[in-house]
Protein backbone atom coordinates (compact mmCIF):
# COMPACT_ATOMS: atom_id res chain seq x y z
CA UNK A 1 0.00 0.00 0.00
CA UNK A 2 1.20 3.57 -0.75
CA UNK A 3 0.59 7.02 0.68
CA UNK A 4 -1.43 8.21 -2.19
CA UNK A 5 -4.46 5.34 -1.25
CA UNK A 6 -5.48 7.73 0.91
CA UNK A 7 -6.13 10.68 -1.07
CA UNK A 8 -8.04 8.08 -3.65
CA UNK A 9 -10.25 6.75 -1.03
CA UNK A 10 -11.38 9.89 0.56
CA UNK A 11 -11.70 11.22 -3.27
CA UNK A 12 -14.07 8.20 -3.83
CA UNK A 13 -16.16 8.27 -0.63
CA UNK A 14 -16.40 11.65 -0.14
CA UNK A 15 -15.58 13.82 -3.21
CA UNK A 16 -17.39 16.54 -2.49
CA UNK A 17 -16.12 17.32 1.29
CA UNK A 18 -14.10 19.88 1.28
CA UNK A 19 -10.43 18.92 1.89
CA UNK A 20 -7.76 21.70 1.40
CA UNK A 21 -8.22 25.26 2.71
CA UNK A 22 -5.44 28.01 1.58
CA UNK A 23 -6.89 31.69 1.53
CA UNK A 24 -9.34 32.39 -0.84
CA UNK A 25 -8.48 28.41 -2.18
CA UNK A 26 -10.49 26.00 -1.44
CA UNK A 27 -10.68 22.51 -2.95
CA UNK A 28 -12.83 19.26 -2.69
CA UNK A 29 -11.12 15.53 -2.65
CA UNK A 30 -12.25 14.94 -5.79
CA UNK A 31 -10.73 18.42 -6.69
CA UNK A 32 -7.55 17.53 -4.87
CA UNK A 33 -7.03 14.57 -6.47
CA UNK A 34 -7.57 15.80 -9.92
CA UNK A 35 -5.32 18.54 -9.50
CA UNK A 36 -2.29 15.74 -8.22
CA UNK A 37 -3.31 13.91 -11.28
CA UNK A 38 -2.78 16.30 -13.42
CA UNK A 39 0.75 17.70 -11.57
CA UNK A 40 2.01 14.26 -11.79
CA UNK A 41 1.07 14.28 -15.00
CA UNK A 42 2.98 17.25 -15.89
CA UNK A 43 5.89 15.85 -14.02
CA UNK A 44 6.12 12.77 -15.98
CA UNK A 45 6.27 15.01 -19.15
CA UNK A 46 9.56 16.64 -17.53
CA UNK A 47 11.50 12.82 -17.40
CA UNK A 48 9.85 11.92 -13.88
CA UNK A 49 9.60 8.53 -13.71
CA UNK A 50 10.78 5.20 -10.92
CA UNK A 51 12.79 6.98 -7.81
CA UNK A 52 13.29 10.18 -9.46
CA UNK A 53 13.77 13.14 -7.32
CA UNK A 54 11.20 16.58 -7.21
CA UNK A 55 12.61 19.37 -5.17
CA UNK A 56 10.99 22.27 -4.15
CA UNK A 57 11.95 25.50 -2.72
CA UNK A 58 8.44 27.24 -1.94
CA UNK A 59 6.35 28.31 1.00
CA UNK A 60 3.64 26.78 2.34
CA UNK A 61 0.53 26.66 0.11
CA UNK A 62 -2.30 23.90 -0.76
CA UNK A 63 0.53 23.77 -3.92
CA UNK A 64 3.04 21.98 -1.73
CA UNK A 65 0.78 19.61 -0.70
CA UNK A 66 0.02 18.59 -4.09
CA UNK A 67 3.93 18.44 -4.33
CA UNK A 68 3.82 16.06 -1.94
CA UNK A 69 1.42 13.52 -3.79
CA UNK A 70 1.94 14.31 -7.36
CA UNK A 71 5.55 13.39 -7.01
CA UNK A 72 4.87 9.74 -5.34
CA UNK A 73 2.13 9.90 -7.69
CA UNK A 74 4.34 9.94 -10.60
CA UNK A 75 6.39 7.55 -9.45
CA UNK A 76 8.93 9.53 -7.99
CA UNK A 77 10.37 10.70 -4.45
CA UNK A 78 9.43 14.31 -3.16
CA UNK A 79 13.08 16.00 -1.60
CA UNK A 80 11.56 19.49 -0.20
CA UNK A 81 14.75 21.86 0.32
CA UNK A 82 15.45 23.97 3.62
CA UNK A 83 14.31 27.76 2.34
CA UNK A 84 15.71 29.02 5.72
CA UNK A 85 19.74 28.00 4.13
CA UNK A 86 21.60 30.00 2.48
CA UNK A 87 22.14 29.53 -1.46
CA UNK A 88 25.48 27.67 -1.44
CA UNK A 89 23.46 25.56 1.16
CA UNK A 90 20.40 24.63 -1.04
CA UNK A 91 22.37 24.07 -3.89
CA UNK A 92 23.99 21.90 -2.15
CA UNK A 93 21.04 19.62 -0.93
CA UNK A 94 19.72 20.09 -4.69
CA UNK A 95 23.35 18.97 -5.85
CA UNK A 96 23.37 15.82 -3.81
CA UNK A 97 19.19 14.79 -4.74
CA UNK A 98 20.11 15.23 -8.34
CA UNK A 99 16.48 16.18 -8.72
CA UNK A 100 14.48 15.67 -12.56
CA UNK A 101 12.07 18.25 -11.83
CA UNK A 102 12.32 21.58 -9.31
CA UNK A 103 9.14 23.79 -8.48
CA UNK A 104 9.63 27.47 -6.92
CA UNK A 105 7.68 30.16 -5.59
CA UNK A 106 7.38 33.99 -5.77
CA UNK A 107 9.40 33.95 -2.79
CA UNK A 108 12.37 32.09 -4.13
CA UNK A 109 12.79 32.79 -7.59
CA UNK A 110 15.75 34.54 -7.27
CA UNK A 111 17.59 31.43 -6.72
CA UNK A 112 15.95 29.51 -9.52
CA UNK A 113 18.50 30.72 -11.95
CA UNK A 114 21.11 29.48 -9.74
CA UNK A 115 19.88 26.16 -8.70
CA UNK A 116 19.10 25.38 -12.58
CA UNK A 117 22.42 26.21 -13.56
CA UNK A 118 23.98 24.50 -11.06
CA UNK A 119 21.63 21.29 -11.09
CA UNK A 120 22.67 19.29 -14.14
CA UNK A 121 20.30 16.50 -13.50
CA UNK A 122 17.40 18.95 -14.06
CA UNK A 123 14.84 18.92 -17.00
CA UNK A 124 12.90 21.39 -15.86
CA UNK A 125 11.14 23.61 -13.46
CA UNK A 126 7.77 24.81 -12.67
CA UNK A 127 6.57 28.03 -11.26
CA UNK A 128 4.10 27.41 -8.48
CA UNK A 129 2.51 30.76 -7.74
CA UNK A 130 0.07 32.85 -9.11
CA UNK A 131 0.88 34.33 -12.59
CA UNK A 132 2.78 33.49 -15.17
CA UNK A 133 6.52 31.84 -15.20
CA UNK A 134 9.98 33.10 -16.27
CA UNK A 135 12.11 31.87 -18.53
CA UNK A 136 11.32 28.13 -19.62
CA UNK A 137 9.66 27.26 -16.28
CA UNK A 138 6.05 26.14 -17.19
CA UNK A 139 3.36 28.14 -14.81
CA UNK A 140 1.51 25.82 -12.38
CA UNK A 141 -1.61 26.47 -12.83
CA UNK A 142 -1.67 26.48 -16.80
CA UNK A 143 0.35 23.53 -17.44
CA UNK A 144 -2.07 21.31 -14.82
CA UNK A 145 -4.82 22.86 -16.90
CA UNK A 146 -3.19 21.68 -20.44
CA UNK A 147 -3.20 18.23 -19.52
CA UNK A 148 -5.78 14.91 -18.21
CA UNK A 149 -4.72 13.60 -15.12
CA UNK A 150 -2.30 10.07 -15.35
CA UNK A 151 -2.51 6.75 -13.49
CA UNK A 152 -1.08 6.32 -10.26
CA UNK A 153 2.18 4.67 -10.67
CA UNK A 154 1.15 3.00 -7.59
CA UNK A 155 4.28 2.85 -5.57
CA UNK A 156 3.96 1.57 -1.44
CA UNK A 157 5.34 -0.63 0.79
CA UNK A 158 9.19 -0.37 0.97
CA UNK A 159 9.83 1.79 -2.04
CA UNK A 160 11.19 5.12 -1.21
CA UNK A 161 8.71 8.16 -0.49
CA UNK A 162 10.77 10.73 0.14
CA UNK A 163 13.88 12.93 1.48
CA UNK A 164 14.03 14.63 4.13
CA UNK A 165 17.79 16.65 4.55
CA UNK A 166 18.55 17.23 7.93
CA UNK A 167 21.67 19.52 8.79
CA UNK A 168 25.18 17.39 9.08
CA UNK A 169 27.46 16.88 11.72
CA UNK A 170 30.32 16.75 9.15
CA UNK A 171 28.95 19.98 7.82
CA UNK A 172 27.45 18.12 4.55
CA UNK A 173 23.20 17.73 4.74
CA UNK A 174 21.88 14.18 5.48
CA UNK A 175 19.14 13.13 3.41
CA UNK A 176 16.93 11.17 5.19
CA UNK A 177 15.13 8.24 2.84
CA UNK A 178 12.15 6.82 4.05
CA UNK A 179 9.52 4.66 2.50
CA UNK A 180 6.01 4.96 2.52
CA UNK A 181 5.43 2.02 4.94
CA UNK A 182 7.76 4.44 7.35
CA UNK A 183 5.20 7.00 6.86
CA UNK A 184 2.26 4.98 7.25
CA UNK A 185 3.22 3.28 10.38
CA UNK A 186 3.98 6.87 11.64
CA UNK A 187 0.84 7.85 10.41
CA UNK A 188 -1.32 5.60 12.70
CA UNK A 189 0.91 6.02 15.56
CA UNK A 190 -0.10 10.15 14.63
CA UNK A 191 -3.85 9.15 14.24
CA UNK A 192 -4.33 7.98 17.64
CA UNK A 193 -1.75 10.73 19.76
CA UNK A 194 -3.61 13.29 17.71
CA UNK A 195 -7.45 11.61 17.81
CA UNK A 196 -7.90 12.94 14.29
CA UNK A 197 -10.80 11.76 12.38
CA UNK A 198 -12.81 12.74 9.23
CA UNK A 199 -14.16 16.07 10.82
CA UNK A 200 -11.10 16.96 12.13
CA UNK A 201 -9.74 20.43 10.38
CA UNK A 202 -5.86 20.64 10.64
CA UNK A 203 -4.05 23.79 10.59
CA UNK A 204 -0.48 23.72 9.22
CA UNK A 205 1.50 26.44 10.18
CA UNK A 206 5.04 24.84 10.18
CA UNK A 207 7.35 24.30 7.42
CA UNK A 208 6.90 22.34 4.76
CA UNK A 209 9.84 20.96 4.13
CA UNK A 210 10.22 19.69 8.06
CA UNK A 211 8.97 16.16 8.29
CA UNK A 212 7.14 17.62 11.41
CA UNK A 213 4.71 19.67 8.92
CA UNK A 214 4.97 16.51 6.61
CA UNK A 215 4.05 13.70 8.56
CA UNK A 216 0.61 15.94 9.98
CA UNK A 217 0.68 16.28 6.09
CA UNK A 218 0.11 12.71 5.30
CA UNK A 219 -1.73 11.24 8.50
CA UNK A 220 -4.09 13.93 8.02
CA UNK A 221 -5.20 12.53 4.76
CA UNK A 222 -5.27 9.35 5.91
CA UNK A 223 -7.76 9.85 8.61
CA UNK A 224 -9.50 11.88 5.98
CA UNK A 225 -9.49 15.31 7.60
CA UNK A 226 -9.17 19.14 6.33
CA UNK A 227 -6.29 20.92 5.26
CA UNK A 228 -6.11 24.34 6.47
CA UNK A 229 -2.34 25.87 5.38
CA UNK A 230 -1.03 29.16 6.01
CA UNK A 231 2.12 30.38 4.08
CA UNK A 232 4.12 30.94 6.76
CA UNK A 233 3.96 31.20 10.75
CA UNK A 234 3.06 34.34 12.36
CA UNK A 235 0.66 34.41 15.41
CA UNK A 236 -1.83 36.73 14.29
CA UNK A 237 -2.17 34.63 11.32
CA UNK A 238 -2.13 31.43 13.29
CA UNK A 239 -5.12 33.02 15.61
CA UNK A 240 -7.30 34.19 12.99
CA UNK A 241 -7.19 31.13 11.33
CA UNK A 242 -8.60 29.16 13.67
CA UNK A 243 -11.58 31.62 14.45
CA UNK A 244 -12.31 31.92 10.83
CA UNK A 245 -11.83 28.04 9.93
CA UNK A 246 -13.15 26.85 13.11
CA UNK A 247 -9.91 24.49 13.52
CA UNK A 248 -9.61 21.63 15.55
CA UNK A 249 -5.93 20.25 15.87
CA UNK A 250 -2.91 21.95 15.74
CA UNK A 251 0.91 21.21 15.96
CA UNK A 252 3.46 24.05 17.28
CA UNK A 253 6.87 24.44 18.43
CA UNK A 254 7.34 25.81 21.95
CA UNK A 255 8.41 28.77 20.51
CA UNK A 256 5.22 29.03 18.33
CA UNK A 257 3.25 28.84 21.41
CA UNK A 258 5.05 31.37 23.53
CA UNK A 259 4.54 33.74 20.80
CA UNK A 260 1.08 33.33 20.61
CA UNK A 261 0.08 33.44 24.19
CA UNK A 262 2.53 36.61 24.31
CA UNK A 263 0.04 38.42 22.54
CA UNK A 264 -2.02 41.05 24.12
CA UNK A 265 -5.44 40.67 22.13
CA UNK A 266 -4.98 36.74 22.26
CA UNK A 267 -8.11 36.32 24.34
CA UNK A 268 -10.13 38.55 21.51
CA UNK A 269 -10.17 34.84 19.47
CA UNK A 270 -12.46 32.87 19.33
CA UNK A 271 -10.12 29.53 19.89
CA UNK A 272 -13.28 27.40 21.07
CA UNK A 273 -13.05 24.88 18.15
CA UNK A 274 -9.55 23.62 18.79
CA UNK A 275 -9.91 20.07 20.32
CA UNK A 276 -6.09 18.45 20.55
CA UNK A 277 -3.01 20.79 20.27
CA UNK A 278 0.17 18.51 20.16
CA UNK A 279 3.74 20.17 20.59
CA UNK A 280 7.49 19.48 19.86
CA UNK A 281 10.42 19.46 18.43
CA UNK A 282 12.68 21.74 21.16
CA UNK A 283 12.32 22.32 24.38
CA UNK A 284 9.40 22.57 25.98
CA UNK A 285 9.01 24.91 29.29
CA UNK A 286 7.47 23.44 32.18
CA UNK A 287 6.02 26.94 33.24
CA UNK A 288 5.01 27.75 28.86
CA UNK A 289 3.38 24.56 29.33
CA UNK A 290 1.14 24.98 32.38
CA UNK A 291 0.28 28.38 31.11
CA UNK A 292 -0.73 27.37 27.53
CA UNK A 293 -3.35 24.24 29.38
CA UNK A 294 -4.62 26.81 31.61
CA UNK A 295 -5.32 29.85 28.15
CA UNK A 296 -6.65 26.79 26.17
CA UNK A 297 -9.08 25.49 28.50
CA UNK A 298 -10.97 22.21 27.32
CA UNK A 299 -8.28 21.51 24.76
CA UNK A 300 -6.04 18.30 25.29
CA UNK A 301 -2.87 18.12 24.74
CA UNK A 302 0.29 15.60 23.97
CA UNK A 303 3.76 15.67 22.98
CA UNK A 304 5.98 14.15 20.24
CA UNK A 305 9.32 13.16 20.95
CA UNK A 306 11.47 11.79 17.43
CA UNK A 307 13.52 12.77 14.48
CA UNK A 308 13.60 12.31 11.01
CA UNK A 309 15.00 9.45 11.15
CA UNK A 310 12.49 7.90 13.06
CA UNK A 311 9.38 9.19 10.72
CA UNK A 312 9.53 10.81 12.66
CA UNK A 313 8.19 9.87 16.42
CA UNK A 314 9.61 7.81 18.85
CA UNK A 315 7.77 8.61 22.06
CA UNK A 316 4.14 9.54 22.74
CA UNK A 317 2.99 11.84 25.76
CA UNK A 318 -0.45 11.67 25.50
CA UNK A 319 -3.82 13.91 27.09
CA UNK A 320 -3.99 11.09 29.95
CA UNK A 321 -0.61 12.68 31.64
CA UNK A 322 -0.92 16.51 30.62
CA UNK A 323 -2.79 17.52 33.81
CA UNK A 324 -2.23 20.45 35.98
CA UNK A 325 -3.31 18.68 39.13
CA UNK A 326 -1.21 15.71 37.96
CA UNK A 327 2.48 14.21 38.96
CA UNK A 328 4.51 17.14 37.80
CA UNK A 329 7.88 15.13 36.66
CA UNK A 330 5.28 13.69 33.76
CA UNK A 331 5.01 16.92 32.09
CA UNK A 332 8.75 16.82 32.09
CA UNK A 333 9.08 13.22 30.60
CA UNK A 334 8.81 12.39 26.26
CA UNK A 335 6.38 10.20 27.16
CA UNK A 336 6.32 6.22 26.39
CA UNK A 337 6.88 4.42 22.88
CA UNK A 338 3.84 3.94 20.79
CA UNK A 339 2.93 0.35 19.33
CA UNK A 340 5.55 -1.21 17.55
CA UNK A 341 8.31 0.87 18.62
CA UNK A 342 10.80 -0.32 20.64
CA UNK A 343 13.23 2.38 22.51
CA UNK A 344 16.42 1.47 24.68
CA UNK A 345 18.95 3.54 26.52
CA UNK A 346 22.38 2.06 26.20
CA UNK A 347 25.91 2.63 26.89
CA UNK A 348 29.03 3.24 24.54
CA UNK A 349 29.24 -0.52 24.17
CA UNK A 350 25.14 -0.25 22.72
CA UNK A 351 24.50 -2.49 26.33
CA UNK A 352 21.46 -1.50 28.04
CA UNK A 353 21.64 0.53 31.09
CA UNK A 354 19.73 0.81 34.26
CA UNK A 355 16.37 2.34 35.07
CA UNK A 356 17.44 5.74 35.98
CA UNK A 357 20.70 5.78 34.26
CA UNK A 358 21.55 8.48 31.39
CA UNK A 359 22.77 6.70 28.07
CA UNK A 360 21.94 7.07 24.32
CA UNK A 361 18.83 6.58 23.21
CA UNK A 362 18.18 4.14 20.10
CA UNK A 363 15.24 3.56 19.02
CA UNK A 364 14.18 -0.36 16.97
CA UNK A 365 10.68 -0.13 14.66
CA UNK A 366 8.75 0.01 11.23
CA UNK A 367 9.56 3.98 11.66
CA UNK A 368 13.35 3.72 11.40
CA UNK A 369 14.86 4.75 8.18
CA UNK A 370 15.42 3.36 5.26
CA UNK A 371 19.46 5.18 5.43
CA UNK A 372 20.69 8.46 4.67
CA UNK A 373 20.57 9.09 1.01
CA UNK A 374 24.01 7.80 -0.96
CA UNK A 375 25.80 7.78 2.67
CA UNK A 376 26.09 3.68 3.34
CA UNK A 377 29.30 4.20 5.83
CA UNK A 378 26.94 6.99 7.90
CA UNK A 379 23.53 4.48 7.50
CA UNK A 380 25.75 1.46 8.50
CA UNK A 381 26.95 3.72 11.84
CA UNK A 382 23.42 4.88 12.31
CA UNK A 383 21.84 1.63 12.45
CA UNK A 384 24.37 -0.14 13.87
CA UNK A 385 22.61 -3.07 15.88
CA UNK A 386 19.55 -3.04 14.32
CA UNK A 387 18.55 0.05 16.07
CA UNK A 388 18.28 4.08 14.96
CA UNK A 389 20.98 5.39 17.18
CA UNK A 390 19.48 9.03 18.12
CA UNK A 391 22.30 10.71 19.57
CA UNK A 392 20.34 11.89 22.64
CA UNK A 393 21.06 11.00 25.98
CA UNK A 394 18.01 10.31 28.65
CA UNK A 395 16.96 7.93 30.44
CA UNK A 396 14.17 5.87 31.58
CA UNK A 397 12.17 5.84 35.05
CA UNK A 398 10.57 2.90 36.62
CA UNK A 399 7.17 3.15 34.82
CA UNK A 400 8.86 3.25 31.60
CA UNK A 401 8.89 7.15 30.46
CA UNK A 402 12.00 8.47 28.74
CA UNK A 403 13.08 11.21 30.13
CA UNK A 404 15.62 13.50 27.65
CA UNK A 405 18.11 15.26 29.63
CA UNK A 406 20.84 16.61 26.58
CA UNK A 407 22.16 15.49 22.98
CA UNK A 408 25.24 13.26 22.29
CA UNK A 409 25.64 14.80 19.34
CA UNK A 410 26.56 18.89 19.43
CA UNK A 411 23.09 20.02 18.04
CA UNK A 412 21.25 22.66 19.34
CA UNK A 413 17.19 23.03 18.64
CA UNK A 414 16.23 26.95 18.05
CA UNK A 415 12.87 27.16 17.19
CA UNK A 416 12.37 23.92 16.26
CA UNK A 417 15.45 24.40 13.79
CA UNK A 418 18.39 21.90 14.40
CA UNK A 419 21.27 23.50 14.38
CA UNK A 420 24.59 21.33 13.98
CA UNK A 421 27.81 23.51 16.58
CA UNK A 422 30.39 21.98 13.87
CA UNK A 423 28.79 23.88 11.19
CA UNK A 424 28.86 27.10 13.03
CA UNK A 425 32.43 26.19 14.00
CA UNK A 426 33.81 25.14 10.99
CA UNK A 427 32.25 29.01 9.78
CA UNK A 428 33.60 30.92 12.41
CA UNK A 429 37.14 29.12 12.59
CA UNK A 430 37.68 30.11 8.92
CA UNK A 431 38.30 33.72 10.18
CA UNK A 432 41.95 33.91 10.27
CA UNK A 433 41.71 35.62 13.67
CA UNK A 434 40.41 32.51 15.08
CA UNK A 435 42.47 30.45 16.97
CA UNK A 436 39.58 28.23 19.01
CA UNK A 437 35.66 27.74 18.81
CA UNK A 438 32.84 26.32 20.61
CA UNK A 439 29.54 26.98 19.88
CA UNK A 440 26.77 25.27 22.39
CA UNK A 441 23.14 25.74 22.72
CA UNK A 442 22.18 28.08 26.25
CA UNK A 443 18.71 28.77 27.46
CA UNK A 444 16.45 31.30 25.71
CA UNK A 445 12.90 31.81 26.94
CA UNK A 446 11.44 32.42 23.51
CA UNK A 447 13.54 29.90 20.85
CA UNK A 448 14.39 27.28 23.69
CA UNK A 449 17.78 27.89 22.98
CA UNK A 450 20.31 30.29 21.25
CA UNK A 451 23.26 29.84 18.95
CA UNK A 452 26.00 30.83 21.53
CA UNK A 453 29.78 30.88 20.13
CA UNK A 454 32.71 31.24 22.56
CA UNK A 455 35.51 32.13 20.78
CA UNK A 456 39.87 32.16 21.49
CA UNK A 457 42.02 34.32 19.34
CA UNK A 458 45.01 34.03 17.31
CA UNK A 459 48.17 35.49 19.78
CA UNK A 460 48.35 39.24 18.63
CA UNK A 461 44.82 39.60 16.73
CA UNK A 462 41.99 41.85 17.34
CA UNK A 463 38.83 40.24 16.86
CA UNK A 464 35.09 41.81 18.18
CA UNK A 465 31.46 39.80 18.19
CA UNK A 466 30.44 42.08 15.56
CA UNK A 467 33.03 40.77 13.22
CA UNK A 468 32.75 37.59 13.63
CA UNK A 469 28.86 37.91 13.16
CA UNK A 470 29.46 39.70 10.11
CA UNK A 471 31.65 36.90 8.79
CA UNK A 472 29.26 34.16 9.50
CA UNK A 473 26.64 36.32 7.72
CA UNK A 474 27.92 35.26 4.62
CA UNK A 475 28.54 31.66 5.33
CA UNK A 476 25.63 29.98 6.79
CA UNK A 477 21.69 30.58 7.23
CA UNK A 478 20.70 33.22 9.70
CA UNK A 479 18.99 30.49 12.34
CA UNK A 480 22.68 29.01 12.32
CA UNK A 481 24.36 32.16 13.21
CA UNK A 482 25.14 33.18 16.58
CA UNK A 483 22.78 34.90 19.02
CA UNK A 484 25.46 35.53 21.37
CA UNK A 485 29.60 35.78 20.99
CA UNK A 486 31.94 35.26 23.91
CA UNK A 487 35.31 36.62 22.56
CA UNK A 488 38.17 35.01 25.25
CA UNK A 489 42.38 35.93 24.58
CA UNK A 490 43.30 32.69 26.87
CA UNK A 491 42.48 29.30 25.72
CA UNK A 492 39.23 27.22 25.68
CA UNK A 493 39.75 24.51 28.35
CA UNK A 494 40.34 21.12 27.18
CA UNK A 495 39.27 17.66 28.14
CA UNK A 496 41.24 14.57 28.87
CA UNK A 497 41.52 13.59 25.31
CA UNK A 498 42.55 17.28 24.31
CA UNK A 499 38.99 18.24 23.20
CA UNK A 500 37.68 21.39 23.65
CA UNK A 501 35.36 20.51 26.65
CA UNK A 502 32.10 21.85 26.03
CA UNK A 503 30.39 20.39 29.14
CA UNK A 504 32.64 22.88 30.67
CA UNK A 505 31.25 25.92 28.62
CA UNK A 506 27.68 24.56 28.84
CA UNK A 507 27.25 24.03 32.80
CA UNK A 508 26.97 27.90 33.91
CA UNK A 509 24.39 28.62 31.55
CA UNK A 510 21.79 25.37 32.34
CA UNK A 511 22.86 25.04 36.19
CA UNK A 512 18.95 26.02 36.97
CA UNK A 513 17.34 23.58 34.67
CA UNK A 514 16.11 20.08 35.13
CA UNK A 515 15.83 19.38 30.97
CA UNK A 516 17.57 20.42 28.30
CA UNK A 517 16.00 19.08 24.98
CA UNK A 518 12.56 17.91 24.34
Amino acid sequence: MGLTEGLKDNARKRPHDLAMVFGAHRHTWAEFADRVGRLAAVLRSLGVGQGDRVVILANSSHRYIEYYYASMWAGGMFAPLNTRLALPEILEQAADAEPTAFLYDSAFARHAPAILAATPSLRGAIFADEGEAAGDALSYEAAIAAVAPCEDAGRGGDDIACLFYTGGTTGRSKGVMLSHDNLLFNARNSIALRNSTPDSIRLHAGPMFHLAAGSAILSNTVAGGRHVVIARFTPEDVLRTIAAERVTHCTFVPTMLAMMLQRPDFDTYDLSSVRRLTYGASPMPEALLREAMRRFPGVEFAQSYGMTELSPMATCLGVEDHRLDGDPKRLRSAGKAPPGVEVRVVDEDDIPVATGVVGEIVVRGANVMKGYWRQPELTAHALRGGFMHTGDGGYLDEDGYLFVVDRVKDMIVSGGENVYSTEVENAIASHPAVAQCAVIGIPDDKWGEAVHAIVALREGATLDAEEIGRHCRALIAGYKRPRSIEVRTEPLPLSSVNKINKALLRAPFWTDRTRQVN
